[in-house]
Protein backbone atom coordinates (compact mmCIF):
# COMPACT_ATOMS: atom_id res chain seq x y z
CA UNK A 1 0.00 0.00 0.00
CA UNK A 2 1.63 3.32 -0.59
CA UNK A 3 1.01 6.28 1.63
CA UNK A 4 0.36 9.48 0.14
CA UNK A 5 2.58 12.31 0.96
CA UNK A 6 1.79 15.18 3.67
CA UNK A 7 1.20 17.98 2.08
CA UNK A 8 3.50 20.99 3.84
CA UNK A 9 2.77 24.20 3.87
CA UNK A 10 5.98 25.18 1.51
CA UNK A 11 4.25 22.71 -1.33
CA UNK A 12 0.95 25.25 -1.29
CA UNK A 13 3.18 27.81 -0.68
CA UNK A 14 4.66 27.41 -4.37
CA UNK A 15 1.57 26.19 -6.01
CA UNK A 16 -0.18 29.26 -4.95
CA UNK A 17 2.90 31.43 -6.50
CA UNK A 18 2.86 29.05 -9.96
CA UNK A 19 -1.27 30.16 -10.17
CA UNK A 20 -0.23 33.96 -9.48
CA UNK A 21 2.31 33.97 -11.80
CA UNK A 22 0.76 32.15 -14.32
CA UNK A 23 -2.38 34.54 -13.95
CA UNK A 24 -4.36 31.60 -12.70
CA UNK A 25 -5.27 34.43 -10.10
CA UNK A 26 -4.30 37.99 -11.76
CA UNK A 27 -3.22 40.13 -10.16
CA UNK A 28 -6.15 42.10 -7.73
CA UNK A 29 -8.18 39.13 -8.02
CA UNK A 30 -9.26 37.54 -4.43
CA UNK A 31 -8.04 34.35 -3.47
CA UNK A 32 -10.04 31.18 -1.75
CA UNK A 33 -10.37 31.06 1.48
CA UNK A 34 -7.85 29.64 3.58
CA UNK A 35 -10.78 26.64 4.44
CA UNK A 36 -11.58 26.62 0.57
CA UNK A 37 -7.61 25.53 0.00
CA UNK A 38 -7.31 23.61 2.90
CA UNK A 39 -10.07 21.20 1.49
CA UNK A 40 -8.34 21.35 -1.81
CA UNK A 41 -4.95 20.60 -0.60
CA UNK A 42 -6.01 18.19 1.82
CA UNK A 43 -5.00 19.99 4.73
CA UNK A 44 -5.41 21.55 7.84
CA UNK A 45 -5.79 25.33 8.02
CA UNK A 46 -3.13 26.53 10.02
CA UNK A 47 -1.02 25.06 7.30
CA UNK A 48 -2.69 27.33 4.18
CA UNK A 49 -2.47 30.28 6.95
CA UNK A 50 1.34 29.99 7.41
CA UNK A 51 1.90 29.75 3.26
CA UNK A 52 -0.06 32.46 2.97
CA UNK A 53 1.57 34.35 5.25
CA UNK A 54 4.71 34.23 3.84
CA UNK A 55 3.94 34.51 0.54
CA UNK A 56 2.02 37.87 2.41
CA UNK A 57 6.15 38.54 3.33
CA UNK A 58 7.41 38.55 0.05
CA UNK A 59 5.19 41.24 -1.05
CA UNK A 60 2.90 39.06 -3.38
CA UNK A 61 -0.13 39.00 -1.43
CA UNK A 62 -2.06 41.72 0.76
CA UNK A 63 -4.27 40.34 3.63
CA UNK A 64 -6.52 41.85 5.36
CA UNK A 65 -8.52 40.51 8.47
CA UNK A 66 -12.34 39.75 7.38
CA UNK A 67 -11.17 40.71 3.68
CA UNK A 68 -9.33 38.29 2.75
CA UNK A 69 -6.24 37.22 0.34
CA UNK A 70 -5.71 39.43 -2.60
CA UNK A 71 -2.92 39.27 -5.39
CA UNK A 72 -1.20 42.19 -4.92
CA UNK A 73 -1.78 44.99 -7.98
CA UNK A 74 1.95 45.98 -7.83
CA UNK A 75 3.59 42.64 -6.07
CA UNK A 76 6.73 44.10 -4.39
CA UNK A 77 9.60 41.63 -4.49
CA UNK A 78 12.42 42.08 -0.88
CA UNK A 79 16.34 41.56 -1.17
CA UNK A 80 17.17 39.12 1.53
CA UNK A 81 20.89 39.42 3.02
CA UNK A 82 21.90 36.12 4.55
CA UNK A 83 24.35 36.49 7.58
CA UNK A 84 27.19 34.65 6.57
CA UNK A 85 30.39 33.68 8.36
CA UNK A 86 33.59 35.35 6.75
CA UNK A 87 35.19 32.13 7.27
CA UNK A 88 32.90 30.41 4.56
CA UNK A 89 32.44 33.97 2.25
CA UNK A 90 36.69 33.73 1.73
CA UNK A 91 36.73 29.89 1.46
CA UNK A 92 33.96 30.28 -1.11
CA UNK A 93 36.63 32.80 -2.84
CA UNK A 94 38.82 29.70 -2.73
CA UNK A 95 41.17 31.71 -0.79
CA UNK A 96 42.43 30.57 3.06
CA UNK A 97 41.08 31.89 5.73
CA UNK A 98 43.16 33.65 8.55
CA UNK A 99 41.73 34.99 11.80
CA UNK A 100 43.56 36.47 14.64
CA UNK A 101 41.81 38.41 17.94
CA UNK A 102 43.19 41.55 17.90
CA UNK A 103 41.39 42.89 21.59
CA UNK A 104 38.86 41.66 24.28
CA UNK A 105 37.57 44.11 26.81
CA UNK A 106 34.55 43.52 29.42
CA UNK A 107 33.56 47.48 29.51
CA UNK A 108 29.89 49.35 30.84
CA UNK A 109 28.04 50.49 27.35
CA UNK A 110 29.12 53.56 26.35
CA UNK A 111 26.30 56.31 25.61
CA UNK A 112 26.20 55.63 22.16
CA UNK A 113 25.76 51.80 22.15
CA UNK A 114 22.97 52.39 24.78
CA UNK A 115 21.15 54.86 22.84
CA UNK A 116 22.48 52.69 19.63
CA UNK A 117 20.72 48.97 21.36
CA UNK A 118 18.68 50.23 23.93
CA UNK A 119 20.76 48.59 27.06
CA UNK A 120 20.56 50.23 30.53
CA UNK A 121 23.17 52.55 31.98
CA UNK A 122 25.82 49.83 33.61
CA UNK A 123 24.94 47.30 31.23
CA UNK A 124 28.00 44.99 30.77
CA UNK A 125 29.17 44.65 27.30
CA UNK A 126 31.93 42.51 25.44
CA UNK A 127 33.69 44.14 23.36
CA UNK A 128 35.78 42.86 20.29
CA UNK A 129 38.15 44.09 17.75
CA UNK A 130 39.23 40.81 15.34
CA UNK A 131 40.69 40.87 12.12
CA UNK A 132 40.15 38.47 9.12
CA UNK A 133 42.30 37.91 6.27
CA UNK A 134 42.21 36.29 2.62
CA UNK A 135 45.37 34.63 1.65
CA UNK A 136 46.79 36.21 4.15
CA UNK A 137 45.75 39.74 2.89
CA UNK A 138 43.45 41.74 5.02
CA UNK A 139 39.41 41.42 4.73
CA UNK A 140 37.85 42.22 7.11
CA UNK A 141 38.05 44.35 10.41
CA UNK A 142 35.24 43.93 12.77
CA UNK A 143 34.39 45.90 15.54
CA UNK A 144 31.93 43.96 17.83
CA UNK A 145 29.92 45.00 21.25
CA UNK A 146 27.93 42.09 22.81
CA UNK A 147 25.16 42.44 25.55
CA UNK A 148 26.02 39.91 28.07
CA UNK A 149 23.03 40.06 29.37
CA UNK A 150 21.41 38.28 26.67
CA UNK A 151 24.54 36.20 26.00
CA UNK A 152 25.93 35.43 29.27
CA UNK A 153 28.11 32.14 28.20
CA UNK A 154 30.06 34.89 26.01
CA UNK A 155 32.13 35.69 28.94
CA UNK A 156 33.84 32.77 29.04
CA UNK A 157 34.10 31.92 25.01
CA UNK A 158 37.20 31.93 23.94
CA UNK A 159 37.46 34.01 21.00
CA UNK A 160 41.63 33.87 20.24
CA UNK A 161 40.73 30.74 17.65
CA UNK A 162 36.91 31.57 16.34
CA UNK A 163 35.78 34.74 15.39
CA UNK A 164 32.19 35.96 17.52
CA UNK A 165 29.87 36.40 14.53
CA UNK A 166 30.76 32.63 13.83
CA UNK A 167 30.32 31.54 17.35
CA UNK A 168 27.25 33.56 17.89
CA UNK A 169 25.67 31.57 15.29
CA UNK A 170 26.02 28.18 17.12
CA UNK A 171 25.25 29.88 20.10
CA UNK A 172 22.09 32.16 20.24
CA UNK A 173 19.38 32.38 18.25
CA UNK A 174 18.17 35.76 16.95
CA UNK A 175 14.27 37.22 16.03
CA UNK A 176 15.46 39.74 13.73
CA UNK A 177 18.17 42.24 13.16
CA UNK A 178 19.00 46.17 11.70
CA UNK A 179 21.79 46.56 8.52
CA UNK A 180 22.97 49.49 7.61
CA UNK A 181 25.41 50.15 4.75
CA UNK A 182 27.89 52.64 4.15
CA UNK A 183 30.76 54.12 2.72
CA UNK A 184 33.40 55.59 4.94
CA UNK A 185 36.99 57.24 5.01
CA UNK A 186 39.92 54.83 6.02
CA UNK A 187 40.64 56.34 9.49
CA UNK A 188 44.39 55.84 10.83
CA UNK A 189 43.57 52.85 12.45
CA UNK A 190 41.68 51.47 9.85
CA UNK A 191 44.10 52.56 7.14
CA UNK A 192 46.61 50.24 9.34
CA UNK A 193 44.54 47.28 9.61
CA UNK A 194 43.21 46.84 6.35
CA UNK A 195 46.43 48.02 4.33
CA UNK A 196 45.70 51.16 2.30
CA UNK A 197 46.05 54.45 2.57
CA UNK A 198 44.62 56.80 5.08
CA UNK A 199 40.97 58.67 3.67
CA UNK A 200 41.16 55.21 1.07
CA UNK A 201 36.77 54.60 0.91
CA UNK A 202 35.78 51.70 2.64
CA UNK A 203 32.45 49.89 2.60
CA UNK A 204 31.00 49.66 5.93
CA UNK A 205 28.08 47.09 7.65
CA UNK A 206 26.62 47.80 10.60
CA UNK A 207 24.10 45.44 11.52
CA UNK A 208 22.12 45.22 15.13
CA UNK A 209 20.62 41.65 15.64
CA UNK A 210 17.81 41.03 19.22
CA UNK A 211 16.13 37.85 20.09
CA UNK A 212 12.89 39.14 20.91
CA UNK A 213 12.88 42.42 22.35
CA UNK A 214 16.75 41.97 23.58
CA UNK A 215 19.42 43.15 21.56
CA UNK A 216 22.21 40.70 21.29
CA UNK A 217 25.34 42.79 19.50
CA UNK A 218 26.07 45.49 17.40
CA UNK A 219 28.69 44.99 15.10
CA UNK A 220 30.22 47.00 12.61
CA UNK A 221 32.61 45.50 9.97
CA UNK A 222 34.92 47.32 7.46
CA UNK A 223 35.96 45.82 4.30
CA UNK A 224 39.44 46.02 2.05
CA UNK A 225 39.38 48.43 -0.74
CA UNK A 226 36.95 47.24 -3.62
CA UNK A 227 35.04 44.85 -1.74
CA UNK A 228 31.11 44.85 -2.75
CA UNK A 229 28.25 42.66 -1.53
CA UNK A 230 24.84 41.72 -3.62
CA UNK A 231 21.95 39.96 -3.30
CA UNK A 232 18.55 38.10 -5.32
CA UNK A 233 15.16 38.96 -4.70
Amino acid sequence: MTLQRKVSFHDIKEEVKARIENRVWPQGSLLPTEMELAEEFGCARATVNRALRELAEQGLVDRKRKSGTRVKSAPSKQAKFEISVVRRTIEDMNATYRYALVHRSIINAPAWLRAQINVAEGAQILHLNCMHYADNQPFQFEDRWINIDAVKSVVDADFSTIGPNEWLLEAVPFSNAEITFSAVGASGEMADFLATPKGTPLFQLERTTWFRSKPITFVRMTFQPGYRMSTRY
